[in-house]
């Protein structure tokens, strides 16, 4: 039998939540910003095709209006958020994305690991 505040198997029950490590941390925010990012230009891509690109059914062929003789909906619908997200990866990669050490110190190498004399 288990005495209060022991699991089956042996250990004390802890309260307090798992402490993350701070390199799934830093994965995580990043991905949060990204997909966020993601979402918000395909709202914005989607919705302006859908009310600037579609016509009603059975309108007449109208001439389509232009930006720099690309059709509008192309322009601000796909061009301006592929360039938008261009600039934002460029800054999150250079900026705001952490390089973190995965090998847990910076220990040095082992005997028998590629680059050890």
């Amino acid at each position: 039998m288990t005495s209060p505040g022991e699991t089956p198997h042996g250990n004390s029950v802890d309260d307090r939540p798992p402490e993350l490590d701070p390199i799934f941390v830093h994965a995580r925010r990043e991905a949060v910003v990204i997909l966020l990012v993601f979402f918000v230009c395909l709202t914005w891509s989607v919705g302006f095709y859908v009310v600037d690109g579609l016509q009603p059914p059975g309108a007449a062929a109208q001439s389509t209006p232009t930006v720099w003789g690309l059709p509008r909906w192309v322009f601000w619908g796909l061009l301006c958020p592929w360039l938008a997200v261009d600039v934002f990866t460029f800054w999150f990669c250079f900026y705001y994305m952490k390089n973190d050490d995965l090998d847990g110190g910076g220990s040095p190498q082992a005997e028998g690991e590629p680059g050890h004399e």
